[in-house]
């Protein structure tokens, strides 16, 4: 410690930095106002229900209620023209959620954002991932 500038990180389970490479991970957000239409938590939803085929599964996948992950798929579905997941009632076969064209559309779109961003960032980030400890 030189005055009040660190110069040194502690790593490990108790020194305060995450062992391993550093890694950049662009975070995506459509919004509308204040309103997220669509980000990483929702797309991580549509891809656990397109494996899945159920919301009750693809929530708890994911560690959230299912109701928390009905809202999210309410509101992407409101947000976009057509809706990306269609769900069927309960019951004695138990529904299901699958995603519609438009939602496998939009899913695959994101990725490809996502590629995009990673693309578009790699050469400041390699600068950058230089002057990480």
């Amino acid at each position: 410690r030189r005055g009040d500038v660190v110069t040194r990180v502690n790593r490990g389970p108790t020194g305060g930095g995450a062992p391993g490479k550093a890694r950049l991970k662009p975070r995506l957000r459509i919004v509308r106002g204040e309103e997220v239409l669509l980000g990483p938590g929702m797309v991580e939803l549509l891809d656990a229900l397109r494996r899945t085929g159920s919301l009750r599964l693809a929530a708890g996948e994911m560690g959230m209620s299912y109701m928390h992950a009905w809202g999210l798929v309410r509101t992407m579905n409101l947000g976009f023209r057509e809706p990306l997941v269609m769900l069927e009632r309960g019951g004695a076969a138990h529904g299901g959620a699958r995603l519609t064209e438009r939602g496998a559309e939009v899913l695959a779109l994101y990725r490809e954002m996502e590629s995009a961003a990673l693309r578009a960032a790699n050469g400041p980030w390699r600068r950058l991932r230089r002057r990480l400890s």
